[in-house]
């Protein structure tokens, strides 16, 4: 798992199964607390240490609290199924299982809230969940690009532009099913949602007759997927 927070200052060394009880203890108290009430001192009982600890690591709860969270994400690991499709539907039901957890809920749309008013916590959120997530679009493309699935790209620039917009699209959709309209990302729903993503691939190279790309790459490998 990545580490999230930030280098430990000079003396004695940071301690791993710490940095791991405050995180788990933050979260917690999310759930129990809720944002408003949560404190550093509260963590820091919950977690058995000393409140001078959570200082030294973190400047204050909104750091805290986005770590916490940026480490549940970690656990995301994109699955090797056989095609595009099913990779990619693959990691959506992970994600959806995620934010599923009320840790992750109370967390990320607290977090989410207060960065409207603090720009330092939003490039926090970019740089510890969003930017480190983007690995996951990264691999699948390159892993579909050795099968052959999707053309080689030779323009850089381009190639990040488009990861962005990946990324945006999938864990926008899913953030919007799961915590805005409190509905569930099942299999049916990320099977749907894995066809237009694809359809979107397929037609940026083969214009308006180009077959959708679900069809040619379904999770068994056995056909069209069908429409949700």
């Amino acid at each position: 798992m990545q580490s999230s927070t930030p280098a430990g200052r000079a003396g004695r060394p940071r301690s791993a199964a710490a940095d791991t009880a405050i995180l788990a203890a933050t979260r917690a108290a999310l759930v129990d607390l809720g944002w408003s009430k949560l404190t550093l001192g509260d963590v820091a009982t919950r977690a058995g240490v000393a409140k001078t600890t959570l200082y030294r690591r973190w400047a204050g709860k909104n750091e805290l609290v986005v770590d916490a969270v940026a480490e549940l994400f970690d656990e995301l690991e994109l699955p090797d199924r056989g095609s595009l499709a099913a990779d990619i539907e693959g990691v959506v039901l992970q994600f959806a299982a995620i934010l599923a957890r009320p840790e992750a809920r109370s967390g990320l749309m607290a977090v989410v809230a207060e960065s409207t008013r603090d720009d330092a916590l939003r490039e926090r959120i970019r740089t510890s969940i969003v930017e480190r997530q983007k690995r996951l679009v990264l691999e699948g493309r390159a892993r579909a690009q050795a099968r052959g699935e999707l053309p080689p790209e030779t323009d850089a620039a381009e190639a990040a532009r488009t990861a962005d917009l990946i990324f945006d699209l999938v864990a926008g959709a899913v953030v919007h099913r799961t915590l805005v309209s409190a509905r569930a990302a099942d299999e049916e729903w990320v099977r749907g949602l894995t066809q237009v993503l694809l359809w979107g691939l397929a037609g940026a190279d083969g214009g308006a007759d180009a077959e959708p790309a679900a069809s040619r790459w379904d999770g068994a490998g056995s056909g069209p997927l069908s429409a949700p």
